[in-house]
């Protein structure tokens, strides 16, 4: 199964359709209750319901996922019947195999329910028709020229590896972002505010600083760039630390900012290469 863990759980919906073509005759059986294993349609429906809730237990890498709407259509032509589904959840992963399986499931227990009338019908066209949530929902072309600073005694003495910075680099590298500049400093360096400015009036966008967000009296990352902020970006702050709070105990801990400056996006980071990774993927 795809690893899923670190994914953020949002509202996901996916819509399938599907076709059952048969003799007008069986369409007007079914209409008029006439088959001898009962109401069609409402079976067919019932069917779709559950083959959506069973879809992990036929699909061998399929998530299991807490369901919390599903429901499935027809529609009625002279010779076919057309299926419809709607699934949606509230998970760190689509439903696009349980809106398929719903409508396969009608499909079949249509089949079913009236094989003995009819031995010409067949099951056709079923297929995705939409799919929300996730990163389709944030999806979009545009991508900032980055910047990230690293803040470290010990990589700035070269004692150590800056594979927090390293980590920020290259998950923005990988989404299409331009990160021409990053730079490493000791903690508290008095640098850090001219260098932000600097970046923002070369063309960069967005800002990322990793480390001196501890408790330590040299940790001063988070009061230093609070001063330079024209606004802050307290929904960004809330987000990252409810992200982190779910996934390890002691990101409660943590401290972290953001905000603008001049027009650029500044967000303060923990050092941890582990909070890295997490706060990247959300």
């Amino acid at each position: 199964m795809v690893d899923v863990t670190d994914k953020v759980s949002t509202a996901r919906m996916a819509r399938a359709k599907g076709k059952v073509s048969m003799k007008p005759e069986t369409i007007s059986a079914i209409q008029d209750d006439a088959l001898p294993k009962g109401n069609v349609l409402t079976t067919a429906k019932i069917a779709g319901i559950q083959t959506a809730k069973k879809a992990a237990e036929m699909i061998p890498m399929c998530h299991q996922l807490n369901l919390s709407f599903v429901d499935v259509e027809f529609e009625l032509a002279a010779d076919s019947i057309f299926i419809r589904s709607t699934v949606k959840t509230k998970e760190a992963t689509g439903v696009e195999m349980e809106a398929l399986s719903a409508v396969s499931g009608a499909a079949l227990t249509i089949y079913d329910m009236c094989k003995a009338l009819d031995k010409s019908m067949e099951i056709s066209e079923i297929k995705l028709v939409k799919k929300t949530g996730g990163k389709l929902d944030h999806a979009s072309e545009y991508r900032p020229r980055v910047g990230v600073i690293t803040l470290s005694d010990g990589v700035a003495a070269g004692k150590s590896e800056d594979k927090s910075g390293v980590i920020l680099r290259s998950g923005f590298k990988d989404v299409g972002c331009d990160v021409p500049n990053q730079i490493v400093f000791e903690d508290g360096s008095d640098q850090l505010v001219p260098t932000i400015h600097e970046w923002i009036d070369s063309g960069i966008e967005l800002i990322l600083t990793t480390g001196g967000t501890g408790l330590g009296p040299r940790d001063l990352t988070i009061q230093t760039v609070n001063q330079i902020f024209n606004s802050k970006l307290s929904g960004i702050e809330q987000a990252l630390h409810a992200y982190g709070r779910g996934k390890v105990k002691t990101a409660m801990l943590s401290r972290l900012t953001a905000g603008i400056v001049n027009g650029a996006i500044v967000i303060c980071l923990p050092g941890s290469p582990g909070a890295r990774r997490m706060r990247y993927r959300y």
